[in-house]
């Protein structure tokens, strides 16, 4: 065979690359251990009634353009749809486990210095999916109140009055609370809770002095947009990261922290029973 047949000819390499190789492997993997993961979640399950649940889990649901790059789509949006889907079903989870208030952060006031074409869409499914949460048939058989944490008057009019709606159906609910993180961020979060809180003393006719006399870590914690509700228990990352990013800067002082490898949309209910599995063992001594 000459240098060019030889050249031209496709070899095993070209079909087969390493790359290839694994997503073959894990495809084989994935199926040949499936029984087992599935006995494994059920013995999880029926551990679940003797644990120590947490009354409120923050989750930062990280990794949804990942999730979009490995497997090829033509849109990091439809990470971002597909992270937006795997919501409902750990709000699902949450109410099985006993979870009162679960707060999630989808998008940060650093996100929207991302390209356009993602924000664009990212705005587009958050106004679809606040519409759907107003009316949705899950959210009112589980009786859970929506309500929005950030600068949400810097998101789109559109986006805006979704959020709007969604918080005024579900207003009355007391069961479950669903707090959504939307133009959130924690460091801007705890220094709007000290404009209100020095605004407040100084539309009173408050001194510097008493002003000063009054300042305390729970007067400033009355002035944040969590201050009717309980700290998180716990924080759940997702996607390998580890750290905070500013998520619940003020609120996670004590929190305990879980960070899983899977990205976002593919987290499972097994990884999601492991989590309330560590919490369960660890020991609370909040300073103590």
């Amino acid at each position: 065979m000459s240098d060019t047949a030889h050249a031209l000819s496709p070899s095993w390499h070209a079909w087969f690359d390493r790359a290839t190789w694994q997503r073959w492997l894990g495809a084989c993997g994935a199926v040949v251990l499936r029984p087992f993961y599935t006995l494994y979640q059920w013995r999880l399950e029926t551990m679940l009634p003797t644990w120590r649940v947490p009354q409120h889990i923050g989750i930062i649901m990280d990794g949804n353009r990942r999730f979009a790059r490995q497997r090829n789509f033509f849109d990091v949006v439809v990470g971002h749809e597909r992270g937006a889907d795997k919501l409902e079903e750990v709000l699902d989870w949450c109410e099985q486990a006993g979870v009162r208030v679960t707060t999630v952060w989808i998008f940060s006031l650093e996100n929207f210095q991302r390209e356009a074409h993602e924000v664009e869409g990212l705005m587009r499914l958050f106004e679809r999916k606040f519409g759907e949460l107003a009316s949705h048939p899950r959210i009112h058989r589980n009786q859970i109140r929506i309500r929005a944490l950030g600068q949400t008057q810097l998101l789109p009019a559109a986006v805006q009055g979704a959020i709007r709606e969604a918080e005024l159906a579900t207003a009355h609910y007391t069961r479950r609370l669903l707090n959504v993180g939307v133009a959130y961020a924690g460091r801007e979060e705890i220094t709007e809770a000290f404009r209100r809180f020095l605004s407040e003393r100084g539309n009173r006719g408050k001194s510097i002095a008493d002003v000063v006399r009054e300042l305390s870590s729970s007067s400033i914690a009355a002035y944040l947009d969590t201050s009717d509700m309980p700290d998180p228990d716990l924080i759940i990352r997702t996607s390998g990261e580890i750290r905070l990013s500013g998520f619940l800067l003020w609120q996670s002082a004590y929190s305990e922290f879980y960070f899983c490898d899977t990205n976002w949309p593919a987290f499972r209910k097994i990884d999601f029973l492991r989590a309330l599995r560590d919490y369960h063992h660890r020991q609370r001594r909040f300073g103590r």
